[in-house]
């Protein structure tokens, strides 16, 4: 295989929505903080929502982006809290794929923190191949070509090969 068609893992960012400022929000800050081992940040509201109390600037949410070696051994555990099973509709037509995690105490290694009690996170994972830089360098950016972007069964088949996980339709 050429080696700039050869796809790997350039991001995990894991997420929290909380909803609110406040003490839930800093112990998710602390919760990720402890799963990773990495710094996160809090997530800002851009639009005024009335109805649900939301004004731009309101912080309401918090993520955390590994990269490298440690995003790729950190989705080996999130995979094993999803007993290694996926749906295909976890992938999108670019080749990255998302899915959730409804407690974080599924994933290996993860301690109880009982002043946070049970929550849950979103993943995702960005997939890229050598040469995706050009979409976002400065000088010079230009599109991928479609001959060189990564489709939905590409990426179905690397992380099924990758990581050893089955794919399943949309019936789980």
């Amino acid at each position: 295989m050429n080696r700039y068609q050869q796809i790997y893992v350039e991001k995990v960012t894991l997420n929290m929505g909380i909803g609110a400022p406040g003490e839930k929000l800093e112990k998710s800050l602390r919760l990720l903080s402890n799963l990773t081992h990495a710094k996160p940040v809090a997530t800002f509201t851009k639009k005024r929502i009335p109805t649900w109390s939301l004004r731009p600037g309101l912080s309401i949410g918090c993520k955390v982006t590994l990269r490298g070696l440690k995003a790729h051994d950190f989705l080996k555990k999130l995979l094993a809290a999803r007993n290694n099973l996926l749906k295909e509709q976890n992938f999108d037509d670019s080749g990255n794929f998302s899915f959730g995690i409804p407690e974080y105490l599924d994933i290996p290694g993860a301690e109880y923190d009982m002043q946070l009690g049970i929550v849950g996170l979103e993943t995702a994972v960005t997939l890229v191949r050598p040469g995706f830089r050009i979409k976002i360098r400065h000088i010079h950016k230009r599109k991928i070509p479609s001959r060189h972007r990564i489709t939905k069964e590409e990426a179905v088949e690397f992380i099924r090969k990758t990581y050893s996980i089955n794919i399943v339709g949309n019936e789980l």
